[in-house]
């Protein structure tokens, strides 16, 4: 994904992450005649100008994408830079085997955008619901993905994925989110280590960041200090880096609104057992069963046991209250 600094000049503090990101590559584009951006008949408000303007660079696939893959493959192969842009679900298990056979089999770089990760569509019912797409996603060769906690890292992601020359899988939410991040920020390391803290280490992804502060807080009043590490590119994950805030005092939790199976969690595990590291972790995901409820997305998550109150309390019965220093 290449090591350059991503300076993005103008950022509001509080803005629609997927706007900052779609507002972004129509600057990119305006600039790059050879960007392309097909939609499966998926819009948004920030794309308006797009279409509006670079009307030559935007096709409507219709509901289609399998086809949406393919036609991508084609004009990546002609030269272009392909951007194509679906529900998450949708653009990534519905045509599978045209992204494993066309954009990881040839290493094309085109750069699928998946919308609503997680139960982001939560009155939509579990066909909307992405909690099984890094697990699909993140076994294909050459594949990127990288899954933005806040409006500025949405804009620097449509840098790193018009600069990468293999696909990238980029998981987008929709709403408002406090900027994490300064405008400045260099996003190459793939994570970082937002709060420190000596007792407990929280490890999250996508807006669920935002959610490991609000569980930080909680801990606190049970004399537990948890620390906050972001990664936003899953993979490939910096596992270096990531095993440098380590100690053998660590306790680590993962959280992410995923699938318990095959996510950021299931990576973190993995790593560990590949780098024979004895650490203690727990999980907080989406549980492995099917998911009939509908509801909003925060009714959701305590509806699953995903809510940071159920998570404290966890983490209680399992580390203990007051932890030792």
């Amino acid at each position: 994904m290449g090591n350059n600094k991503i300076a993005i000049e103008t950022q509001r503090p509080n803005r629609d992450i997927r706007d900052a990101f779609f507002d972004e590559l129509y600057e990119i584009a305006k600039n790059d005649n050879d960007v392309l951006f097909l939609t499966a008949d998926m819009g948004a408000f920030s794309l308006e100008r797009y279409k509006r303007d670079l009307p030559d660079q935007y096709i409507n696939v219709g509901i289609s994408e399998q086809n949406l893959v393919n036609i991508a493959t084609g004009l990546a192969l002609a030269g272009k830079k392909v951007f194509i842009y679906g529900i998450a679900p949708f653009v990534t298990m519905r045509c599978y085997e045209q992204i494993k056979v066309n954009l990881s089999g040839m290493c094309l770089p085109v750069t699928i955008i998946g919308a609503g990760p997680g139960v982001t569509y939560a009155s939509d019912g579990s066909t909307h619901h992405a909690i099984l797409d890094i697990s699909i996603m993140r076994p294909l060769p050459e594949m990127t993905i990288i899954n933005p906690s806040d409006p500025i890292m949405a804009s620097a992601a449509a840098h790193l994925s018009y600069k990468s020359k293999c696909p990238v899988y980029i998981r987008i939410d929709k709403g408002v989110f406090p900027a994490l991040y300064p405008s400045d920020s260099d996003f190459s390391d793939g994570l970082s280590l937002l709060k420190k803290g000596l007792d407990v280490l929280i490890i999250a992804t996508g807006v669920m960041v935002h959610e490991a502060f609000k569980l930080a807080e909680l801990l606190a009043k049970d004399s537990i200090d948890a620390g906050i590490i972001d990664i936003y590119r899953i993979k490939p994950l910096n596992e270096d880096l990531l095993i440098s805030y380590f100690d053998n005092k660590t306790k680590l939790v993962t959280l992410e609104e995923h699938s318990i199976i095959g996510g950021l969690g299931s990576a973190v595990s993995e790593m560990l057992t590949d780098r024979c590291l004895c650490i203690s972790m727990m999980r907080f995901a989406m549980p492995d069963k099917n998911f009939e409820l509908y509801g909003d997305r925060q009714w959701l998550h305590k509806s699953y046991g995903l809510d940071m109150q159920s998570s404290r309390e966890k983490i209680i019965h399992e580390y203990g209250k007051g932890m030792i220093k």
